[in-house]
């Protein structure tokens, strides 16, 4: 548990960690409630960085109008899974493109909500969880997802299979995580989170519960290995695995992503993949 998160560890209750698995439907449930507690406070410590509609994939800063890895949006409808406020997706809005956005928490969409007004942009929100797509087969030209939802649903392979689903031929799917290697590494950005302290091979969710042993956070880990099983069991082709490296200069951290630990090993992996 973190300073950073106190509040909403407060209004959920929250006790401890518990060592154990957690089911589709109890990690849907925990991570609705928990960014719904945890929306305010988030947006307060990062929404600057976010912008209000700005496509930033990653902690260290790589945006979409530079890497282009969506190619061109123009008049193509895009699905941005795990929204939270959805700055992503009024980036793509103003860039020409066709947006829709979708987040399992009321709280998020309700920072999308106020975005939407505040810029003029308004594109469509829809609160659904990325394991149950409400949206109709190869109904988007493109969907993409900037450390939203993908590490929260129990099963990825659902994930993935509904994303390319929804997606016409050809279609990219475009996503980006923590990078799998940060889970052996404590969540500090100081030289304490430079010592293993766990298994990259250990698959035992991050499950924070409260005083009845309810989950009120869950965070599931895979190995590159099982995304790229994953991506391909879907039936998606993959093209590229991004890792970016820390820039110079870029001196502002991120919860644990600090310079520090970012001139050492990767904080993100940006899978680029595509259905065929």
């Amino acid at each position: 548990m973190s300073d950073l998160h106190a509040s909403a560890e407060l209004a959920l209750g929250t006790t401890g960690i518990a060592l154990r698995g957690a089911n589709a439907a109890e990690s849907r449930a925990a991570n609705r409630i928990w960014w719904d507690a945890d929306a305010d406070d988030y947006h307060a410590e990062h929404g600057d960085f976010l912008g209000a509609a700005d496509f930033v994939w990653c902690p260290e800063g790589v945006r979409e109008a530079e890497a282009g890895y969506l190619g061109d949006v123009t008049g193509r409808r895009v699905l941005e899974v795990g929204c939270g406020s959805a700055p992503c997706a009024r980036w793509l809005a103003a860039n020409g493109a066709l947006p829709v956005a979708f987040d399992i928490s009321a709280g998020m969409l309700r920072h999308a909500v106020a975005g939407n007004a505040a810029t003029g942009l308004p594109v469509p929100l829809v609160q659904a969880s990325a394991d149950q797509l409400p949206f109709a087969d190869a109904s988007f030209d493109a969907a993409c997802s900037a450390f939203g939802a993908v590490p929260f649903v129990a099963d990825v392979g659902d994930v993935f299979r509904e994303v390319a689903r929804v997606l016409r031929p050809g279609a990219p799917w475009v996503f980006s995580v923590t990078h799998p290697i940060r889970w052996i590494f404590p969540d500090d950005p100081g030289p304490n989170g430079l010592t293993v302290t766990q298994s990259y091979f250990d698959r035992t969710p991050y499950v924070e519960v409260d005083e009845d042993g309810r989950a009120t956070y869950v965070e599931h880990h895979r190995t590159l290995g099982d995304y790229v099983r994953a991506l391909v069991g879907a039936g998606l082709v993959l093209e590229d695995v991004v890792e970016p490296e820390w820039p110079d200069g870029h001196a502002r951290p991120w919860g644990q992503w600090s310079p520090l630990r970012g001139r050492l090993f990767p904080g993100t992996a940006i899978l680029r993949t595509r259905r065929p």
